[in-house]
């Protein structure tokens, strides 16, 4: 399933490249059947609640236009809800081991959540995801339409078994043990720092320097040390991934 996917190297505005796995038509289309049988259970659920407290009390107009205004916002915003989320990923896509993400990586925002979800009907016609499948196959990242106007991209959420996800070659003059950061890093930004520390050696010493300067909340000095603190932290990630 994975071999018709494609890794995507992006270059970040502050020189540093990152990789991510962009997610086919195969693994995304079974995550939304997944996601698709538990808005059903949901359904049950609900009508199942409503129907003991509120059709024998106010009767089923009531019921019937409750249940309504649930169908309305659990077709609209059930993955836009969990899209946003923490692990941006609604229960199928996790499943699937997949979430929704900038182009960059980072988290979606609502703004993005809800344009990519709100396209959904018109990447569905004529019928099932007919426009949608057409746009993933002509674009490198696979997006459909509510992708692209987006700006968003669906990919894997963790490495391949037996790929090394933080690693990288020791710099020359800079060994010596790691250093625990100041704060908690998240993946993208843990990511960032490895790569980092495999490319000073590509990088020209003003470079590097320069790199190091855009990371100032992190370090606590400038120039080179500030390029060794990088190292260091991204070092200290390492050898705490390998225990």
């Amino acid at each position: 399933m994975q071999k018709a996917d494609t890794l995507q190297t992006i270059e970040l505005s502050e020189g540093v490249e990152i990789h991510l796995r962009v997610a086919g038509p195969v693994p995304r289309a079974l995550a939304y059947l997944i996601d698709v049988t538990h808005i059903i259970l949901y359904y049950i659920l609900i009508g199942i609640i409503l129907g003991f407290v509120i059709l024998p009390t106010l009767g089923p107009r009531v019921f019937g236009g409750l249940m309504l205004i649930c169908i309305f916002f659990m077709n609209w915003f059930y993955f836009v809800f969990y899209e946003v989320g923490k692990k941006g990923a609604t229960p199928g896509k996790r499943r699937m081991g997949l979430r929704v993400a900038r182009p960059s990586g980072a988290p979606v925002s609502w703004s993005q959540a809800i344009v990519r979800n709100f396209l959904r009907m018109i990447d569905f016609l004529p019928a099932g995801y007919g426009v949608g499948l057409v746009t993933c196959l002509c674009t490198k990242r696979f997006q459909r339409l509510g992708d692209l106007a987006a700006d968003t991209v669906v990919i894997y959420a963790a490495p391949e078994r037996g790929q090394a996800a933080l690693s990288f070659t020791p710099v020359s003059g800079m060994e010596g043990s790691g250093r625990a950061p100041g704060y908690a890093l998240n993946r993208e930004e843990q990511l960032a720092l490895a790569l980092f520390a495999e490319r000073v050696p590509r990088f020209s010493p003003s470079r590097s320097e320069e790199l190091a300067t855009h990371a100032s909340e992190l370090t606590t000095s400038r120039g080179k040390e500030a390029v060794r603190e990088l190292v260091g932290i991204a070092r200290w990630i390492q050898e705490s991934k390998s225990q």
